[in-house]
């Protein structure tokens, strides 16, 4: 069955550089929106630089890039690990997508979307705690951060109770690193108490114009 890892991973991550946010920019104000805010193509940067309503869609398809992948592995295949490399090549395509330059987010959105895919139980559990986390900091990126963090230590947990697969466990400590990694920048800024919180912080980004020389 080693062609079912090829065919998701392919499948997961075109699904993935699928650039929501940068159409949805283009949409709602003929803006890419990567070049404002923190010049990522995600749902956090669409909500602060084109709104709630103009970025929810960036929301639902980011989420759908996630959960259709690990559907899809599931057709191909009743290996587990079949859903982890259709999972982590969808991140991958969001993070560094082949229709945007391979410039895009952060995957928090979309990892969520396998993560619901894999089990919706453990994953809609999480949403209350991640909200909250939001609601009392004011950052998104902290609730991007900790809820990665958390979500790998339950489902790794889980997973050692025998509940459920290690191939998940193995997706969400991946992933969970490879989130914090990709907020590195972010990390300094709460640290230096720069960092901007929700609704704040879409302006048009002072550094060298994207593509540019």
């Amino acid at each position: 069955m080693w062609w079912a890892f090829l065919v998701i991973a392919l499948i997961g991550y075109l699904l993935g550089s699928v650039p929501t946010g940068i159409i949805a920019g283009r949409l709602a104000r003929g803006i890419d929106i990567r070049d404002y805010g923190s010049g990522k193509m995600g749902f956090t940067n669409a909500l602060r630089t084109i709104g709630l309503r103009a970025s929810l869609p960036v929301l639902v398809v980011d989420l759908a890039k996630g959960a259709l992948t690990v559907v899809i592995a599931r057709l191909l295949s009743d290996n587990a690990y079949v859903q982890t490399v259709g999972g982590l090549a969808a991140v991958v395509g969001h993070d560094w997508p082949v229709f945007a330059g391979f410039q895009g987010g952060r995957g928090v959105t979309t990892s969520f979307g396998v993560l619901l895919g894999m089990n919706p139980l453990v994953g809609l559990a999480l949403v209350p705690v991640a909200v909250a986390i939001a609601l009392v900091t004011r950052y998104m990126s902290v609730m991007s951060i900790s809820g990665a963090v958390l979500a790998a230590g339950v489902l790794i947990g889980l997973a050692a109770a025998g509940v459920l697969p290690t191939a998940y466990a193995v997706y969400a400590g991946l992933v969970s690193a490879l989130v914090v990694v990709l907020h590195r920048e972010n990390i300094r800024r709460l640290l230096a108490g720069t960092e901007p919180k929700i609704g704040r912080g879409g302006k048009r980004r002072v550094e060298e114009v994207r593509g540019s020389p």
